[in-house]
């Protein structure tokens, strides 16, 4: 086989399987937060505590992967110019 069959076929099989991940969760955990939903600070005796709310999440710790968003926006551009 030669390398850009290989090339090729490692490609497809990677977008195969995101977008299979995209379809059956298509939100994942919020990198700014790690999917905690919040910050750990410290105080000043080395204390660990509770932050701010993540403000990139709302605080939920989930965002919406970056294939689901693009296959949300092409399927909304698909059905406004179907009306």
């Amino acid at each position: 086989m030669s390398l850009a069959a290989l090339a090729t076929s490692f490609l497809l099989a990677v977008t195969l399987c995101y977008g299979v991940k995209c379809w059956l969760s298509p939100f994942g955990d919020c990198r700014k937060c790690a999917g905690m939903g919040h910050a750990i600070t410290t105080n000043r005796k080395g204390k660990t505590k509770r932050g701010r709310d993540c403000r990139r999440c709302d605080a939920t710790g989930k965002r919406i992967r970056v294939g689901r968003w693009i296959y949300n926006r092409a399927a909304r551009t698909y059905r406004a110019g179907h009306r």
